[in-house]
């Protein structure tokens, strides 16, 4: 068995890019609908900057005349703003990233308002070496990969972590727009994740570890049970139903943390309809379609 060890090593500089733009198809605009009395963008700010292993925080917009309003929203509240490539993606992380001078980059979607601080830490210690593998460590983590590989934290809580030189061999290497679209997917693809034999001494969270064909070492943090069905993101108008009831419950609070969400959900197990038949969107399907 090999151990996870506090590492004494100097934390790398991380940073969390939070992509936002306002030409969803599904609901245009949506990451400036208010939620409880703030515009979705400034709650998945907020709740991100929270995280104690980041180093600070950009939101990766676009050039695009329609998404002037994001950046004057984020001069008005003092955030750091990139604007970029609007299908591009990755080229926008990479500047984005050689910008801000990150060792370290965590990637946020700005349709996730109850993203939670916590499991961003988590998710992040398996790369900056905040802790170590004593005989490994990794260039990409998450806390869930698309099809087909699987999910068991909600969707809406979504966290990718790599370090800059994996993501500047992909900004080099991927060529597929689906690449470039969605980011990270060249760091995983292909991976065979298998259980690690490590102690995470967390009970509830165990690894899948791998090495991907294009030579990445691939991390997946998953939980026990299976919460992989339940859908907080937003997407849709039923999504964003669903967390502005969400924000009610906690009277327009932003610091309630995921497990209370479970809580919520489980004195009222009617609120999992409301955006139960919603399909997510696969890899390789764009945003814009």
């Amino acid at each position: 068995m090999c151990n996870l060890q506090p590492s004494t090593t100097m934390r790398p500089r991380t940073i969390a890019i939070i992509q936002a733009r306002m030409g969803a198809t599904r609901l245009p605009g949506k990451v400036l609908h208010d939620i409880a009395g703030q515009p979705m963008l400034v709650r998945v700010v907020e709740r991100t900057r929270r995280a104690s292993l980041l180093d600070g925080f950009v939101v990766a917009t676009t050039t695009e005349v329609q998404d002037d309003a994001l950046y004057e929203l984020c001069r008005e509240r003092g955030y750091s703003c990139y604007r970029g490539e609007q299908q591009d993606v990755l080229d926008r992380y990479y500047q984005a990233a050689r910008q801000t001078g990150a060792d370290v980059i965590v990637r946020i979607t700005a349709d996730c308002p109850v993203i939670d601080p916590l499991l961003i830490n988590e998710t992040v210690q398996l790369v900056t070496g905040h802790y170590s593998l004593v005989t490994d460590h990794f260039d990409f983590a998450a806390n869930r990969l698309p099809p087909p590989w699987g999910r068991t934290y909600p969707i809406g809580l979504d966290v990718e972590a790599c370090t800059f030189a994996a993501l500047e061999r992909a900004w080099q290497e991927a060529t597929e727009p689906y690449q470039r679209e969605h980011v990270m997917p060249y760091l995983y693809e292909g991976v065979n994740l298998q259980p690690a034999t490590c102690n995470l001494q967390l009970a509830t969270r165990n690894l899948q570890l791998g090495t991907s064909p294009s030579g990445f070492r691939v991390a997946l943090l998953n939980h026990d049970p299976d919460y992989g069905a339940l859908r907080w993101t937003v997407d849709t108008p039923e999504d964003l139903e669903l967390i502005r009831l969400v924000y009610a419950r906690f009277g327009g609070r932003d610091d309630f943390g995921w497990r209370e969400i479970l809580a919520l959900f489980e004195r009222e197990p009617e609120l999992t309809k409301l955006n139960a038949l919603i399909n997510a969107k696969g890899m390789t399907e764009s945003e814009t379609k």
